[in-house]
């Protein structure tokens, strides 16, 4: 019941993390993973896991809570155009450190754990539960928060206010803590955070954000529910990724909304 509990879980806070990205900045290109969290995530991760020093959860929690904090007080000081190219590079940096230690593994087995884990699962090996406890109070607090900051997002993302470096910074931590309430526990999951996001906009068009949340929990939690049915009951004998079997699932179904909604506009 736990596993299913953090499909559902995931299938909320990402897709709901992606739309308030895409409306803080204006911008249906904005991703939870745009301003370096995820790679934050795989080297806390990785670092955890090749040297023991604590469990691959915490690792990760560790390093993404510290990235959102360094990301928070350049947000500070940055306008948003600059921010999201700050992030990029910070991401690209992050990332590089992370695949230092990958690369500098002990062993081939904690390679292995670590790499089940960057290639998303709902096994939560090695999970406590003070980790569960940890997620479910971070999660809480991120949609919370979301649901607190509706009025204010929509209004900043229709142009009637603009939102002060500081709010943005608070936002946008309260954000890392919705998502990294299921990426310590699950690992990094794609397109969820984006794609989802953007179909809700092909389907509904853009406004009352809690319309945009909504809507893309309900197909993100659908989405996700499906990939984890094909990964445990339909995968042909072969271990299969979370992130690419949701990818090979949507991005099909992702074609046809977005080709039929351009024919609908023309």
């Amino acid at each position: 019941m736990i596993n299913l509990l953090y499909v559902i879980l995931c299938g909320i806070a990402l897709p709901i993390g992606g739309v308030q990205m895409q409306y803080l900045w204006r911008n249906q290109l904005g991703d939870i993973y745009s301003l370096g969290l995820g790679s934050a995530a795989c080297l806390g991760a990785a670092t955890a896991t090749m040297t023991g020093w604590c469990s691959l959860t915490v690792g990760a929690f560790a390093c993404q809570a510290a990235c959102t904090v360094i990301v928070s007080l350049i947000a500070l000081r940055l306008n948003t155009s600059r921010l999201i190219t700050f992030g990029i590079l910070f991401g690209t940096f992050i990332g590089s450190l992370g695949t230092i230690v990958v690369t500098n593994a002990p062993t081939g087995e904690l390679l292995k754990q670590y790499y089940l884990w960057g290639a998303a699962n709902f096994k939560l090996q090695g999970v406590t539960g003070t980790d569960i406890a940890l997620s479910l109070a971070m999660f809480a607090a991120g949609l919370t928060t979301a649901m607190f900051c509706s009025r204010k997002l929509t209004a900043h993302f229709r142009g009637e206010i603009e939102l002060s470096n500081a709010a943005k910074a608070g936002i946008l931590f309260m954000i890392s803590l919705l998502v990294t309430s299921v990426v310590s526990i699950c690992g990094t999951i794609g397109f969820v955070s984006l794609g989802i996001p953007n179909l809700a906009r092909v389907i509904v068009k853009p406004g009352d954000i809690r319309i945009q949340y909504a809507l893309s929990a309900a197909m993100g939690t659908a989405l996700l529910i499906v990939t984890y049915v094909v990964v445990e009951y339909c995968n042909f004998g072969i271990y299969l990724p979370v992130s690419a079997t949701m990818a090979l699932i949507a991005l099909p179904l992702t074609a046809i909304l977005f080709l039929k909604n351009q024919k609908l506009s023309l």
